[in-house]
């Protein structure tokens, strides 16, 4: 069988996996313990976020031509990539996130929503909170007027009972 042969399933699988993806991120993660690397995919995984190690020329194979063929200048050295496909900034957040115990790891670049990033815009994407978050800050907010409103009347007519 021929090489080819052999990756063209690879590249397929990282197609597979970025079609439809809404934040990639690359890192290195050179120097990360075995531990270190366990504990980064659970939360990863947990997440929803695909994290794999490929060799860089399949990868470049698989984004030759799409949204994420800018991060090809940074596929060099040892290289994982993170996918998610339903939190834009999840892989973003929680690598950053993890780096700041782990020095050893270091993120390279990526793409949020079809927008390419370097190192620096990926730290300012990552300090974005989830879709979630912001929802649920959003009712809150929303909540808030309503439910103080609703505890002034409550005393006005606990003040009035008292009164008659």
């Amino acid at each position: 069988m021929a090489k080819v042969e052999l990756k063209a399933p690879i590249v397929d699988e990282i197609s597979g996996h970025l079609n439809g993806a809404q934040g990639v991120v690359l890192v290195d993660y050179r120097g990360l313990t075995v531990e270190q690397d366990t504990q980064l995919r659970k939360q990863l995984r947990e997440a929803g976020v695909v994290y794999k190690v490929y060799k860089n020329t399949l990868v470049k194979r698989a984004i030759a031509g799409t949204e994420f063929e800018p991060m090809t200048d940074m596929l060099e050295g040892p290289t994982a990539i993170a996918i998610c496909t339903t939190d834009a900034t999840a892989p973003a957040r929680i690598l950053s996130n993890f780096a700041k115990t782990a020095e050893a790891l270091e993120l390279k670049c990526g793409v949020v929503e079809g927008t390419y990033y370097d190192a620096a815009g990926i730290q300012t994407i990552a300090s974005i909170p989830s879709r979630d978050e912001l929802l649920s800050k959003f009712l809150g907010s929303i909540q808030s007027p309503i439910t103080n409103f609703a505890r002034v009347i409550k005393q006005i007519a606990e003040k009035n009972e008292e009164v008659a």
